[in-house]
């Protein structure tokens, strides 16, 4: 018997430093964690969960009520010089030479967003991963990066490529690695001006501009089933 998606008017976004809310990370760790059982993938570095105690992290949640169940979530996690990125523990060993990536980008401020994951209660309405990957983008510029770095998986290497993501060709085999599995792919990316995001379509720049200059804002979008969602953004800095 299928399962039957409960009815979704509202979506909450809110961002936070992950020390600062265990409970909250907590909720996108089962989410995270549930969602790559499903795919059969348990050896994946951003599924780690040491970054809760990490204060260079930053998670955006998202939920169908306030502080209600974790129904998808992403982070920013910001170069410090002493946690190597999930990038870095990802790939290093296959290629040495994103060390020095992060590294010449450090003092201007870099990161990485990662974790990216939609639960089934949202999966299929058409807004989930792109309306994070737009928030996150938003919030890096909130945060003061001005590089983002990423390692996506084929299902989300177009919705990168529309938010500004380029390619990191210098490395692996034009940018891709064999990652997390043997028979899996991932591709490096990576945005090389957030300020500006001279690669970003038109109509996804337009959308990060707007939440970066109203960080606690809403607007309602169409899902894929025809319905008006309200998204409810809060990319406050606390």
């Amino acid at each position: 018997m299928e399962d039957h998606k409960p009815h979704i008017e509202n979506l909450y976004f809110r961002s936070f430093r992950a020390v600062d809310d265990r409970a909250s990370c907590m909720k996108f760790i089962e989410g995270h964690t549930h969602v790559l059982e499903i795919f059969g993938i348990t050896q994946i570095t951003s599924a780690k969960i040491d970054w809760v105690l990490n204060p260079n992290v930053y998670v955006i949640l998202v939920s169908a009520e306030e502080n209600g169940k974790a129904l998808a979530g992403s982070r920013i996690h910001v170069a410090d010089g002493k946690t190597p990125l999930p990038i870095e523990d990802a790939v290093g060993e296959m290629d040495s030479r994103i060390y020095d990536m992060v590294e010449e980008r450090r003092a201007a401020g870099t990161g990485e967003f990662c974790g990216l994951w939609n639960s089934w209660e949202i999966a299929g309405l058409g807004i989930g991963s792109m309306q994070l990957s737009i928030a996150c983008v938003a919030y890096a510029g909130l945060i003061n990066l001005n590089t983002l770095f990423g390692l996506c998986a084929p299902a989300t290497y177009r919705n990168s490529i529309r938010g500004g993501f380029r390619v990191i060709k210098e490395i692996g085999i034009n940018g891709k690695f064999y990652y997390p599995k043997e028979d899996l792919t991932a591709t490096s990316i990576l945005i090389d001006d957030i300020e500006n995001l001279q690669l970003t379509y038109d109509d996804v720049k337009a959308d990060i501009m707007t939440l970066r200059n109203n960080p606690i804002s809403m607007r309602q979008i169409p899902s894929k089933t025809g319905e008006m969602i309200n998204l409810h953004f809060d990319l406050t800095l606390r």
